[in-house]
């Protein structure tokens, strides 16, 4: 297999064929990623966001079979670890305090974006899958970086990273799973009487003197966007200092995936000013919640915006779950439910992964109990 394909990387995702490269990540008769569309991913680079000033070099690997393009992977050169959302700066510290130079590194992740979904893009192709693994490895060593990673896998990926010995990192986040509900109020029924009682009053709470509405395709502006951009800049400065998107982002955006956006707006009756907003992507059998802020302060209107509008959303799109991102355990409470994350990791290092195998199986079985535990505390009935 290997003996056939030619191998190169582009600097730029703008040299790629964005038909081919599409043919690769979204492939016929499975879910639609977002994430991975070629759309998304070169907005990322031409809108300055990820690129090597950003600290996001695109080293993006392609695999070629004659004039065909059959592997692809979305691969980054990093000089921090910076809007990742997998930890690795202890790693970093242990590493340079041992004399070693941890940066750069090799990613293999959709920049500033904690969502799992394919990463080794072959249409299925698992031979393909392994080759291109071997080929990240092989240029981490060659080039004398630390590591070469995958984040936010598939479990299917993740399984043959371990098989060719790559370490594996484990995490959590909070989906909500559709169970075969229609409508919310199917959802509803499966709480326990108290959580049901507390949702539905949080709801009217956070909905009183306010109109919400969700905007996607051709009913978004660009005064829509404006006023999403100034609630993210809001939440962005206020979290970590520097929002890592810029306007002209969400403006490419706009232009090419309007129609995978679900904008949430909520406007004050009283003044007819908008003060909420929320950001998430449609997916295949996924919604995924980005991006939120405001403008003025209401109780649990986060919530009202951010969980119970996408669940209402995703149920009435037929959508399997919500992903409303990382981290979270309020999510708990509003019924969405720990999820195991995982990445892998090729460490060059013998003895720096000799240290890191030992602490990540560690890890792994504090995130597994952790999972464990947190599921006795969500809000479905415990006979559901």
């Amino acid at each position: 297999m290997s003996e056939k394909l030619q191998f190169s990387i582009a600097k730029s995702l703008s040299a790629v064929s964005r038909d081919d490269w599409n043919a690769l990540a979204q492939p016929a008769g499975q879910p639609y990623h977002p994430f991975t569309d070629w759309d998304f991913l070169e907005a990322m680079e031409s809108s300055g966001c990820a690129t090597e000033k950003t600290g996001w070099g695109p080293r993006h690997l392609l695999a070629h079979d004659g004039e065909m393009l059959v592997g692809a992977a979305p691969l980054y050169l990093k000089s921090h670890s910076s809007g990742e959302y997998i930890f690795d700066h202890a790693w970093a510290n242990a590493f340079e305090r041992a004399g070693g130079h941890y940066y750069p590194k090799l990613l293999c992740a959709i920049p500033f974006t904690p969502a799992a979904g394919p990463r080794l893009l072959t249409a299925g192709d698992k031979d393909i899958e392994r080759v291109l693994l071997e080929m990240m490895k092989t240029i981490a060593e060659q080039s004398n970086f630390s590591t070469a990673n995958l984040n936010f896998l598939t479990d299917a990926q993740a399984a043959i990273c371990e098989a060719e010995g790559m370490l594996i990192r484990h995490d959590q986040q909070f989906h909500f799973e559709n169970q075969g509900y229609t409508n919310f109020d199917d959802f509803l029924a499966a709480l326990s009487s108290e959580k049901r009682k507390n949702l539905r009053k949080e709801r009217k709470k956070a909905q009183d003197g306010v109109d919400i509405r969700l905007i996607s395709g051709a009913d978004l502006t660009t005064e829509h966007w404006d006023f999403f951009y100034r609630c993210y800049q809001d939440t962005g400065s206020r979290k970590w200092g520097t929002p890592y998107l810029n306007r002209r982002f969400f403006a490419l955006i706009h232009e090419r995936m309007a129609d995978k956006v679900l904008l949430v707006i909520a406007r004050c009756k009283e003044s007819g000013a908008n003060i909420a907003s929320a950001l998430n992507f449609i997916g295949g059998d996924t919604l995924y919640g980005r991006y939120w802020g405001c403008t003025e302060h209401r109780n649990f209107l986060h919530f009202e915006l951010c969980y119970y509008q996408a669940i209402d959303a995703a149920l009435a799109r037929g959508l399997k779950r919500v992903e409303a991102g990382a981290q979270g355990e309020h999510k708990l409470a509003r019924g969405y439910a720990p999820v195991r994350t995982t990445s892998a990791h090729h460490v060059v290092d013998p003895g720096f992964r000799k240290a890191l195998e030992d602490y990540l199986q560690r890890e792994r079985n504090a995130v597994a109990q952790q999972i464990e535990i947190l599921g006795e505390y969500t809000p479905f009935r415990k006979d559901n």
